[in-house]
């Protein structure tokens, strides 16, 4: 998939650099942009915020379970087999409640993230589109692919217009800009 992604992406730059060559590629770093950017800290601050309630609340619900299988498994062994299947029960729905909350816990954390993140996606793609209008480029692409592997084999720093985009912002970097020439 990465491949055929290099190879779509070089097919064409190629192509639009046959048809106009004055054209201009340029990148931005998403990750040294959002890094640089105050209203991110606040809501990565607000995630772990709500990360950590999410998961003390899985750690009641599991202390809970734990303190209930400790009894069940106590229980002196001329306990009545009606009052074990009882217990068997109410842990085996502890247990079911617990892997639900998981999961709602899970979508819960992502639909805050993209709730706190889409406005701030569409900032820096805002200023992105700006950047590129006033400076000519024709296009800009993110050196970083989700997998974490680089979709670019080599690049110029000249064309790293991340500082750009961040003035564009209102922001003044505060980091140097990272390198990802190979």
């Amino acid at each position: 998939m990465r491949t055929l992604l290099a190879v779509l992406l070089c097919e064409l730059i190629f192509t639009v650099n046959a048809q106009d060559p004055a054209q201009k590629i340029g990148y931005a770093e998403s990750d040294y942009i959002l890094s640089q950017m105050p209203e991110f800290k606040q809501i990565d601050s607000q995630l772990k915020t709500h990360f950590s309630q999410l998961e003390n609340q899985m750690k009641a619900k599991y202390d809970d379970y734990q303190a209930k299988m400790k009894a069940y498994q106590g229980m002196p062994a001329t306990t009545p087999e009606a009052i074990k299947a009882d217990k068997e029960r109410e842990l085996a729905a502890l247990q079911e409640n617990m892997q639900k909350f998981q999961q709602d816990a899970q979508s819960s954390y992502q639909k805050k993230q993209a709730e706190l993140m889409d406005p701030i996606y569409k900032k820096i793609g805002k200023a992105i589109e700006e950047v590129a209008k006033e400076n000519g480029f024709a296009f800009i692409i993110n050196p970083a692919i989700a997998n974490g592997g680089d979709i670019l084999l080599y690049s110029d720093e000249k064309y790293n217009v991340s500082n750009l985009v961040l003035k564009k912002l209102g922001i003044t970097p505060t980091a140097p800009v990272p390198t990802t020439t190979k």
